[in-house]
């Protein structure tokens, strides 16, 4: 099955990962939806000890996903004005086996480091 990016099933993973990611802030920050970056806006922001942390969530649609939610990411880093933030890339494919799914990788643009989570 594929999921579009409008359906509860998207909403349902970034209110799990918001979850997750707030035990991880506990009283130490917070977790931001949907948080104004410019002329777009950023998934989730974490605020933690006076950083900003943008985080980027998309379903992999095709190859260019992961290339155009890199640069995504770095504008609303470039507009926070901060140098880390994460994508996140959740695969569909059913065909995909998991080795291809599951990864972690650092992208650079500008001076400023994507952590891609693939899964």
């Amino acid at each position: 099955m594929k999921l579009n990016i409008t359906t509860p099933h998207t909403a349902a993973a970034q209110l799990i990962l918001q979850a997750f990611l707030q035990r991880v802030v506990n009283g130490g920050g917070r977790i931001l939806r949907e948080m104004a970056a410019g002329t777009g806006r950023t998934d989730l922001c974490v605020e933690y000890q006076g950083y900003k942390y943008p985080i980027e969530l998309k379903i992999k649609r095709d190859n260019s996903t992961l290339t155009k939610g890199v640069e995504q990411t770095a504008v609303y880093m470039e507009k926070l004005g901060c140098t880390e933030g994460w994508l996140v890339i959740f695969d569909q494919f059913e065909k995909a086996s998991w080795e291809d799914r599951l990864f972690i990788k650092e992208e650079h643009r500008g001076g400023k480091t994507v952590t891609v989570f693939g899964c």
